[in-house]
């Protein structure tokens, strides 16, 4: 039988393995168990012997490319390594990680191959064929995917594996030559954003979740946008949580009210945001509608803190639910979180 090919790269340091690569080697692992096929892990890295360290108890076939071209992100480097990994495996199925860098390159290294290529996939299952799982219409219909074409190249969304985890040591990496084509770009260097702090961390354990209540009026009567402002990137801070934002809260500032500065549509989740995987959730905002459903959908534990114990998320959406003000609960949380730093 045709081997299982994943595919992974380096991080921004060129030598270790992204968590979303080695959350794809999981995925790989248990595909070919249990169709009893041959296991290959491709590495694109600076030094593919030294990124492939961590998958040494792997008991996969370990074949790479290296060398600086493949230092950063580039369409051109990244579709020849690939393409070059595919054709010395001759796999039947190629499982990636559904990153920037191989979103943007999969697709085309399939049409190379000839092959067929499918996103987003969530989970892999099927008895006598290989279905692919995941979610259409904003995370509200889940669909089952087969096809007979190959390879099948599926590009898996990071969060929904557990990450590869064995003893680090040396292990053998058969070298796969690439001839790379003219490259006409090339990084020069990293800018951060405008708004200055990174508020959206993939890996957090921690989403937190604010609504547009942090702009409106107090019980004193008063807005405290700038206060509101500070408490936040103060939890976030010593809490290292992400920051999701509810969509309310985010258009505000094109309608001339009060907006904290340092949110943007990236941190708007739910059916027009994006549908985040983290372990635990608090939201301090409704999201007792749909939209506002669709984006908490797969979060572990899922709290939340509400003045209204009558509203949506209340009732049933959410594990644990605080009756209090979020103002007032958050700045007694930042204050035990100070004690202990």
């Amino acid at each position: 039988m045709k081997p299982i090919l994943v595919l992974t790269h380096a991080d921004e340091s060129g030598s270790t393995l992204t968590k979303a690569s080695l959350e794809a080697v999981t995925a790989g692992k248990d595909l070919a168990q249990r169709l009893s096929a041959p296991l290959i892990v491709g590495v694109v890295a600076v030094d593919a012997v030294a990124a492939a360290a961590p998958l040494a108890s792997a008991e996969a076939r370990i074949v790479g490319v290296s060398g600086e071209a493949f230092s950063q992100a580039r369409y051109a480097s990244d579709a020849a390594a690939c393409e070059a990994l595919c054709r010395a495996a001759d796999p039947l199925i190629v499982l990636a990680p559904g990153s920037s860098r191989f979103a943007r390159t999969a697709a085309g290294v399939a049409h190379r191959l000839g092959g067929v290529i499918d996103t987003h996939i969530t989970a892999l299952g099927g008895s006598a064929t290989v279905e692919a799982s995941r979610w259409f219409y904003r995370q509200r219909v889940e669909g089952s995917l087969s096809r007979d074409a190959q390879p099948w190249f599926l590009l898996l969304e990071p969060g929904t594996h557990a990450a590869f985890s064995g003893a680090p040591g040396t292990v053998p990496v058969e070298s796969v030559a690439v001839e790379l084509p003219v490259l006409r770009t090339s990084v020069t260097g990293l800018r951060a954003a405008s708004q200055g702090e990174q508020t959206i961390r993939p890996d957090a354990k921690l989403l937190f979740v604010a609504g547009a209540g942090w702009t409106k009026k107090q019980p004193d009567g008063q807005v405290h946008a700038a206060e509101a402002g500070q408490l936040i990137l103060g939890f976030l801070g010593k809490s290292g949580a992400s920051l999701g934002s509810s969509k309310s809260l985010v258009d505000q500032g094109g309608e001339g009210q009060p907006v904290l500065p340092f949110l943007t549509h990236m941190n708007q989740i739910g059916q027009t945001g994006s549908t985040p995987r983290h372990a635990k959730g608090l939201s301090t905002c409704c999201h007792g509608e749909e939209p506002h459903v669709v984006g908490w959908r797969f979060i572990g534990d899922r709290r939340a803190i509400s003045l209204d114990p009558n509203c949506g998320w209340t009732r049933g959406k959410a594990d644990v639910v605080y009756i209090a003000d979020a103002f007032q609960v958050m700045v007694k949380v930042s204050e035990l979180l100070a004690d202990r730093t």
